[in-house]
């Protein structure tokens, strides 16, 4: 393929290659380095092209390629900001943010302990309703009972309501 056949095989390919990276960037002028790093590793990988006739699908895997690369390459430059204390402002957790954290760690602290269980179960441990059935041994519509009524008294512990014992009635 002459010089000339290459620019205007690429050219065509262009609009695609934008739309893709704009998708997948988010933002115009990301996905524009991101289509010019990409078409750059393919004009230096020309020769080393499997098939002759899949321009576009090659084009396509290198610029995604390239998009992983960017983002672990941003992961790691984050983790070693973070490691050596020069990570972003917001990730300081605010005054606000603590606050309410520790008042939602105590309201938890002040519920029994089966509806404590059953948050934890499912909303630290990610169990499904189902596995939650299977470990207390109840059918499933329980556990989402028993889980409903868990929350509602998590969230008046944590607007301030004190904990008031269930009446039993005696006969």
């Amino acid at each position: 393929m002459s010089p000339h056949e290459l620019d205007q095989a690429l050219r065509e390919q262009l609009p695609s290659l934008r739309r893709f990276a704009r998708w997948l960037a988010r933002d115009p002028h990301a996905a524009d380095d991101l289509v010019q790093s990409a078409l750059e590793r393919a004009i230096a990988g020309w020769s080393q092209r499997r098939d002759e006739a899949a321009l576009r699908p090659w084009l396509f895997s290198i610029l995604y390629r390239q998009f992983l690369d960017g983002q672990r390459r941003a992961q790691r430059y984050a983790g070693l900001l973070a490691r050596i204390g020069l990570g972003a402002a917001d990730s300081q957790p605010s005054a606000e943010r603590e606050t309410l954290a520790r008042s939602t760690l105590e309201a938890l602290q002040r519920l029994p302990v089966e509806q404590r269980s059953l948050l934890l179960w499912v909303s630290v441990e990610g169990l499904s309703y189902q596995e939650v059935a299977d470990i207390l041994e109840v059918p499933i519509g329980t556990v989402m009972s028993r889980l409903s009524r868990a929350r509602q008294a998590l969230r008046r512990l944590s607007d301030g309501e004190t904990a008031t014992a269930p009446l039993r009635l005696l006969k």
